[in-house]
């Protein structure tokens, strides 16, 4: 809670635990659909409910589900942190890159090879995909970042850290991927990381 700040969040009664429930049901299959679909424009009503509920603990709610509610809702949460990290993290390298680098078959994308030169004038500038694999990676970077948030060991998200760097290594060459690395890896840890906190102080 916000020092000197009075709470302005009312007690949720029981139903309106089921009624939060129900609505993490739905952004956790619309974050299923953004996925699955490839539009990550379907996750912005798990962003908007993620952002309402990290605003209301600021502003000094306190309360907990009862009943089934206090079952659904922290699923719900792992779920939402896991899945819809990929679309979010998308929507925030479409908005900081503004399609930089074209993206590759793997899910990676294409930069030019350094050093090499095309063999003729005519010729394309080789190239080569990197950061290939990022959705699968993402998914289990951001289950370590909720376990890790859960039971309150930090020192697994500098591991994952340190071997996500030293995997990459050799991508990090290309400054177009350096940037798409870092911002993305940011924002999939700092999703990963609120929606757990919903879990722990909600």
């Amino acid at each position: 809670m916000i020092p000197f700040v009075p709470s302005l969040v009312p007690v949720v009664t029981a139903p309106g635990w089921v009624g939060v429930a129900m609505l993490l049901v739905l952004v956790t299959a619309l974050s299923l659909l953004a996925t699955a679909t490839r539009r990550p424009a379907l996750v912005v009503p798990a962003i908007v409910v993620i952002g309402t509920g990290a605003l209301a603990l600021s502003l000094g709610f306190e309360g907990r589900p009862a009943g089934l509610a206090a079952g659904i809702i922290p699923l719900c949460l792992v779920a939402v942190a896991v899945i819809a990290g990929g679309p979010v993290v998308t929507l925030v390298l479409a908005a900081a890159t503004r399609g930089a680098a074209p993206t590759g078959e793997n899910g990676g994308i294409i930069v030019p090879i350094s050093g090499a030169a095309p063999a003729s004038a005519r010729a394309k500038q080789p190239t080569r995909e990197v950061l290939r694999g990022g959705t699968t990676i993402g998914y289990l970077e951001r289950a370590v970042v909720v376990a890790a948030v859960l039971i309150g060991r930090w020192e697994l998200v500098a591991a994952l850290i340190a071997v996500k760097g030293l995997g990459r290594f050799r991508d990090l060459d290309a400054g177009a991927a350096t940037e798409r690395f870092i911002i993305g890896t940011l924002v999939s840890m700092l999703w990963a990381g609120l929606c757990a906190a919903l879990i722990v102080l909600a």
